[in-house]
């Protein structure tokens, strides 16, 4: 299944803009990395997000995210958000700072 190439672009816009992140082909959509670690991206037409446990069970507590799970295995600290929860760019920014901020927490890879 192909990914939300409209919802890559906006993220791209964003984070490009970020210090030492990179981007990826990952889970058949596109990825996110700062300083070598996942920050989140697009995984059909999700926005996927890598908030840390806290963060993510946080975040469950808002409209439109849910846990991780492709798998039948939901990833620990990690959410994804549908399209209606990021239809505007000040959603997007928001939720991509949250990742950031967790993300920033780790040792570089």
């Amino acid at each position: 299944m192909p990914y939300d190439e409209d919802l890559e672009e906006r993220i791209e816009r964003i984070v490009s803009r970020w210090p030492k992140t990179v981007s990826k082909k990952m889970f058949g959509g596109i990825c996110h990395l700062i300083n070598g670690n996942m920050l989140g991206g697009v995984y059909h037409t999700y926005l996927i997000l890598r908030l840390g446990e806290e963060g993510a069970w946080e975040a469950l507590k808002q409209p439109f995210a849910r846990p991780f799970d492709v798998t039948g295995k939901p990833m620990k600290g990690w959410v994804m958000i549908e399209g209606k929860g990021v239809a505007g760019d000040k959603e997007l920014q928001a939720w991509l700072k949250k990742a950031r901020k967790f993300v920033e927490t780790l040792p570089a890879k």
